[in-house]
């Protein structure tokens, strides 16, 4: 017997994807600020839906710590802390270095012209003080090596992890200079790459990972979400 046609079923879960989708990038995006409190009807007025899908998304987001709230006080954008990066950024660039091992002798030609143009990309962003476009960019670079390794596992796991990555980046990075440093960071790694040294790459993929680490801590992030509660 043929599957009966739903379309209403479709569309209600169409809408919540779509507002969870959509909320995850404005925290992404730093359009909704580490420490920002937020309110469902508010949200659901600018998405123009009900409250019902936007609370499901919040306590979506809540499960993945990007959203914290207290039992009839408030709900808002979890903070940012250096305790975090100093403690996923290692396991990344580790997950990377297991990645690159698994598919160096894999990647082709097609592959390393896509990571010199998405490079490209990034310094043009740079020009262009665009830090959103510019974390886009510097997660895709990375994606094209890590989904040649074609381990689901490791491709979700790394994924989750990059999703806090990338507030970090957009909401704290000076836009130029960290963008700057990590065009040239990345021609090193394609280089390597090129020559099929997993050694090296693995190297440069770590020192990548440690400089934009070491960038992050030279920053007071708790001064900063400070002056976002003063304000």
């Amino acid at each position: 017997m043929p599957v009966p046609h739903n379309p209403q079923q479709i569309n209600r879960f169409s809408m919540r994807e779509e507002v969870y989708n959509t909320l995850l990038k404005w925290i992404m995006e730093g359009v909704l600020r580490p420490g920002e409190k937020i309110l469902d009807k508010d949200l659901a007025e600018r998405l123009g839906v009900s409250r019902t899908p936007v609370r499901e998304a919040l306590r979506r987001l809540e499960d993945k710590e990007l959203i914290e709230s207290a039992a009839n006080r408030w709900t808002r954008v979890a903070r940012i802390s250096l305790k975090e990066p100093e403690k996923f950024y290692p396991i990344i660039w580790t997950l990377e270095e297991l990645a690159v091992s698994e598919c160096i002798d894999l990647l082709d030609d097609e592959d390393f012209h896509q990571m010199e143009a998405i490079n490209r990309s990034i310094q043009k962003a740079t020009k262009n003080n665009d830090p959103v476009k510019a974390s886009w960019a510097d997660v895709e670079f990375h994606q094209v090596y890590i989904a040649k390794s074609a381990n689901d596992y490791l491709i979700s796991i790394l994924r989750d992890l990059k999703i806090k990555f990338r507030r970090i980046e957009v909401c704290y990075f000076d836009g130029t200079k960290s963008s700057d440093e990590s065009f040239m960071e990345h021609n090193q790694i394609l280089g390597a790459l090129r020559n099929r040294n997993l050694a090296e790459t693995q190297h440069l993929i770590r020192t990548n990972w440690q400089n934009s680490l070491k960038r992050l801590q030279a920053l007071d992030l708790d001064q900063d979400q400070k002056e976002d509660d003063a304000s």
